[in-house]
């Protein structure tokens, strides 16, 4: 998930920052950090701020784009076998 994509879901969802940082247990400032491109978080914390975005609904573009769009169902599709790493487990 990038920056753009974690912004965009959090538009859609009508979400701020806090809302998502408390949702994984990591600080606003770090999601902030994360979006505005000026910090990088670890691999797994990304993953799981794409996780709480995806069980609220969001579903992220897997052509390359930043897409991200609202499912019509919500729900968590989880991480794709394809994009399963150790880095996953972090």
């Amino acid at each position: 998930m990038s920056p753009a994509q974690s912004r965009a879901a959090r538009a859609l969802l009508d979400w701020s920052p806090g809302d998502l940082a408390a949702k994984v247990g990591l600080g606003e400032g770090e999601v902030t950090g994360f979006e505005s491109g000026g910090s990088d978080l670890a691999s797994g914390q990304v993953e799981a701020l794409r996780s709480a975005l995806m069980r609220a609904g969001a579903v992220f573009a897997e052509d390359g784009s930043n897409g991200v769009r609202l499912s019509a169902q919500g729900g968590d599709e989880g991480t794709r076998l394809g994009a399963l790493t150790t880095e996953n487990d972090r």
